[in-house]
């Protein structure tokens, strides 16, 4: 019985629309994520004097810090969004599919 049901979610259109766009959007979302990341260790290899300058005159908060914080709130914005959009349109997706599965 468990692999009729297991075909039966494969063979699912909804099923097969929930994986690729599921998989599209972490794709893009990683993409975006690593480039930041990268980005910003590319920074930290290539320029450590510009990071390491002051804001202003007389503080000692340079322009890493709030480039690094950056960083840091983009990644929670980013996981953030794609909550949002799993439980939107990727709950509404799997809802869809069980549906579909449990009536013969």
């Amino acid at each position: 019985m468990n692999q009729d049901i297991c075909q039966q979610i494969e063979s699912s259109a909804h099923f097969r629309e929930l994986v690729e766009k599921r998989q599209r959007f972490a794709t893009l979302l990683s993409i975006i994520m690593l480039v930041v990341y990268v980005g910003f260790i590319l920074l930290i290899a290539f320029a450590p004097g510009w990071l390491g300058t002051p804001l202003h005159a007389g503080t000692s908060v340079t322009r890493g810090i709030p480039i690094g914080i950056g960083v840091i709130i983009i990644s929670f914005v980013l996981t953030g969004v794609y909550v949002w959009r799993a439980n939107g349109e990727f709950d509404r997706l799997t809802t869809a599919v069980l549906r579909e599965v449990k009536t013969p």
